[in-house]
């Protein structure tokens, strides 16, 4: 009875509950907000006769929270369904959006800018033309503004962020800044093998808007949903081994996996394996979590 209630329920209805709880919830950070846009197939959802089940997210950088999330079905795509995305959640006034490259669309920064958002869009091949020109900008000459590394799931990252003011000559409405991302990165049982890949993007934030740090912190940000969010649900929920397969249970239980993850991040939590087999021990304890006294 309880499969077929969840197969039944509206998704994007249930996610607006979910975010609309969660933003009682998320602390101040005193910042400028950034929000991640970024899909995700459920692989387990792929049947005989159909493909899998695509959700498109937004993600709260700093907390790791899911504010929204809709269905992209077989008749659509990622592109069409980013304002129907962003227009859960109500305000986006000086908030910095970020998107990979398949989201770097005209139509998208005229919406943004409408809604009173900034944003920092990857371009790789998809935009053949403007990446041609973003790779010819004089980078040898350019200074690193600004350098980072870390290391998990058993590698090390470096990274390094270039920074060129573009008033002309760049065919992107908008773009005040061209960035120059460099990642190189090696295994931890490898220490001599590195990989090296260079991303560009554009802002329509000025110099005086954001700084060198604060670009390569939301950049930084829009990739670590890959971990707080896509590898957990991978990992720890086991999304893709989940047999739940018709009407809408895959997002239906994809929103509810959000949730978990997000209520989890909003109170610091950063290890939700280890915080999942805390609050199964005592059945008190997700209802405080949840704040159900």
């Amino acid at each position: 009875m309880l499969r077929r209630l969840l197969q039944a329920l509206d998704p994007d209805q249930l996610t607006a509950v979910i975010a609309a709880w969660l933003s009682t919830r998320s602390p101040a950070t005193g910042t400028r907000r950034a929000i991640a846009v970024d899909g995700k197939s459920i692989r387990g959802s792929r049947a005989a006769h159909s493909t899998a089940r695509h959700v498109l997210a937004a993600c709260d950088q700093a907390t790791g929270a899911i504010l929204a999330s809709t269905d992209v079905n077989g008749k659509t795509n990622e592109i069409t369904c980013f304002q129907p995305l962003l227009d859960q959640i109500d305000d986006l006034t000086g908030v910095v959006v970020t998107a990979d490259a398949l989201h770097c669309q005209r139509e998208h920064v005229a919406y943004l800018a409408q809604r009173g958002a900034n944003w920092i869009l990857t371009v790789k091949g998809n935009q053949p033309h403007l990446h041609a020109q973003l790779a010819a900008l004089p980078w040898r000459a350019v200074p690193n503004a600004d350098r980072a590394s870390d290391r998990g799931h058993g590698r090390r990252e470096i990274r390094s962020l270039k920074i060129l003011s573009i008033s002309t000559g760049i065919d992107f409405p908008h773009a005040a800044q061209a960035l120059q991302i460099r990642r190189r990165r090696r295994r931890l049982d490898q220490p001599k093998r590195f990989t090296t890949e260079t991303i560009y993007a554009i802002t329509d934030l000025r110099a005086h808007q954001a700084k060198p740090a604060h670009l390569a912190g939301s950049a930084r940000g829009h990739w670590s949903i890959e971990n707080k969010v896509h590898w957990v649900r991978d990992v720890t929920y086991d999304e893709d081994r989940s047999q739940i397969r018709t009407g809408t249970g895959p997002q239906v239980m994809a929103a509810l996996r959000n949730a978990a993850i997000s209520a989890l991040r909003l109170t610091g939590i950063t290890n939700i394996a280890a915080a999942n087999r805390h609050h199964a021990r005592d059945s008190h304890r997700p209802l405080a979590l949840l704040g159900i006294t």
